[in-house]
């Protein structure tokens, strides 16, 4: 109750019509607390980032690719502090996602190379 009491001193300080806009903030703070979950498509994208090595082999590809994901994430809460609209942030987390998957793809294909991962096969009828 303390600070809304304060805001009002202040409100009422500026001027009559602004006291009418304290309501209208109140129902702007609330209904952004919840948009960003509801406009947040990269709950998906999070289980794609790996958390150990692949064949548990920590090499420069590795290393590589952890600097990609803490890249990706840095850029990602730029644009989201940059964003305005929803279809900022929606752009932001596809952007975000493209990387990651990237950055996996990347790492998946010089891991192969090197031979640390096998092609699997699969015999149907046996």
């Amino acid at each position: 109750m303390r600070s809304y009491r304060k805001s009002t001193l202040i409100l009422n300080a500026i001027g009559r019509k602004t006291i009418a806009i304290a309501p209208i903030l109140g129902l702007v703070a609330a209904f952004g607390a919840s948009t960003p979950l509801q406009a947040h498509p990269g709950h998906q994208s999070h289980a794609t980032i790996l958390k150990a090595p692949l064949a548990g082999v920590r090499n420069n590809y590795w290393y590589d690719y952890r600097s990609d994901v803490l890249e990706a994430e840095n850029e990602l809460r730029k644009d989201l502090r940059r964003a305005k609209t929803a279809q900022d942030r929606h752009e932001a987390w596809q952007e975000y996602n493209r990387e990651l998957k990237d950055a996996r793809h990347d790492y998946s294909k010089e891991m192969a190379e090197r031979g640390y991962i096998r092609p699997g096969r699969v015999t149907v009828g046996g």
